[in-house]
C-alpha cells in the first residue's frame, strides 16, 4: 500500500490518472496488483495545494505519509510565458526544486512530467534521453531548469518522463481547437514543416500506474530520465487531417509553414521521441498514435 500524491489533477494528465484509479484496471483489463489496488492517492491542484511554497508541500506530505509523488503541474500556456517568465519559472522550476527537496529530506519517491521542449528540435532522429538540451523558448527552459534541480537535489528512486503533444478528453488542447474550428470554418490552414508524435494522455496515465506498480523499475540512486510518446510520426497538419477524418467533420486543411504563422515562442520542428528504455524497462506496447486519437475522439463523443 502506498500513499501517493498527484499534483495538477485538474490538468489533462492528472484529470485521467484520476479516472483510471478510480476505475482501479490496466489496459488489459485486470485489476492493480495490491500495491496499487490498495493505494491511497492524493489529487491535489493549485488551491488545494501551493507546490510553489516548499513548507506547504512539506507540511502536505508529512500530515499525509506521501511515499510517492507523481508532479503533473505545469505552466503549459507556452506563447504566454514569454510574458509571463517568472509565474512559469515559479510552476515549472521552483516548485519541482522544492519537490524533490522534500523528496529527498522524507525518502519519498518523485516521478515528474516533463517536456520535448527541452530540445532545439534540429536532430535527424528520434532523441534519446541524454541527448543534450537546448530549449528555444521560456516554457522548454523553465521545464529544463525543472529537470535539472531535481537532479541536482537527486532524491532516491525518482523519475523523470518527457513527453510531447499532450492532447485527453479533458482540458484544452489541439484536438478539442481542431474539433471546434472545424465545425465553424470551411477551411484551415495548419503547419506541415513541425513534426513529432501526440501523445494521449490516457496512454501515459497507464504507464505511470505500470511505473508505480513496478517496484524494482523505481530503485534507482540517481534520478531516471524516460521518454513517452504514442507510437509513429506525424506533423500538425496530418494530425489535423486526421481528426476532421475520424470525426466526419467536412473542413478544408490547407498546409502552411511555420514562418507564415509566426507565434511568441519558438516550437521544435523536430520533436520525435525515442522510446525504447521506457519500453524496455516497463514491457510497454504503446499505441499508434492515430488509434489513441480513435479512442480519445470516442470518449469525447466526436467518433463518426
Amino acid at each position: 500500500m502506498l500513499n501517493i500524491l498527484v499534483t495538477g489533477s485538474n490538468g489533462q494528465l492528472g484529470s485521467e490518472l484520476r479516472e483510471l484509479v478510480n476505475h482501479s484496471t490496466l489496459p488489459n483489463g485486470n485489476a492493480f496488483r495490491c500495491n496499487i489496488q490498495h493505494s491511497t492517492f492524493h489529487f491535489t491542484d493549485k488551491t488545494t495545494l501551493d507546490i510553489t511554497n516548499k513548507n506547504a508541500v512539506n507540511d502536505f506530505c508529512l500530515t499525509n505519509d506521501i511515499e510517492v509523488i507523481v508532479n503533473c503541474a505545469a505552466y503549459t500556456a507556452v506563447d504566454k510565458a514569454e510574458e509571463d517568465q517568472e509565474n512559469a519559472e515559479k510552476v515549472n522550476h521552483l516548485a519541482v526544486k522544492y519537490l524533490a527537496e522534500v523528496a529527498k529530506e522524507h525518502n519519498i519517491s518523485l516521478i515528474h512530467i516533463s517536456t520535448d521542449y527541452v530540445f532545439d528540435g534540429t536532430n535527424y532522429r528520434p532523441y534519446i534521453e541524454n541527448d543534450p538540451a537546448n530549449p528555444k523558448s521560456v516554457y522548454g527552459a523553465t521545464k529544463l531548469a525543472g529537470e535539472k534541480a531535481m537532479q541536482e537535489a537527486n532524491p532516491a528512486n525518482s523519475i523523470i518522463i518527457r513527453t510531447s503533444w499532450v492532447y485527453s478528453s479533458f482540458g484544452n488542447n489541439f484536438v478539442k481547437t481542431m474539433l471546434r474550428l472545424g465545425k465553424e470554418r470551411d477551411t484551415l490552414g495548419v503547419i506541415f514543416d513541425q513534426v513529432g508524435t501526440p501523445t494521449y494522455a490516457k496512454d501515459l496515465a497507464h504507464a505511470l500506474l505500470r511505473m508505480l506498480n513496478d517496484e524494482c523499475l523505481m530503485l534507482n540512486d540517481t534520478v531516471e530520465i524516460y521518454h513517452y510518446s504514442n507510437e509513429g510520426v506525424t506533423s500538425w497538419y496530418d494530425f489535423a487531417k486526421a481528426i476532421f477524418e475520424l470525426s466526419g467533420i467536412e473542413c478544408k486543411v490547407n498546409p502552411i509553414e511555420t514562418k507564415a504563422y509566426p507565434t511568441p515562442a519558438q516550437r521544435p520542428h523536430y520533436s520525435l521521441l525515442n522510446k525504447a528504455k521506457i519500453k524496455k524497462e516497463l514491457g510497454l506496447t504503446i499505441p499508434y498514435w492515430k488509434d489513441s486519437l480513435d479512442e480519445c475522439l470516442k470518449a469525447l463523443g466526436e467518433r463518426r
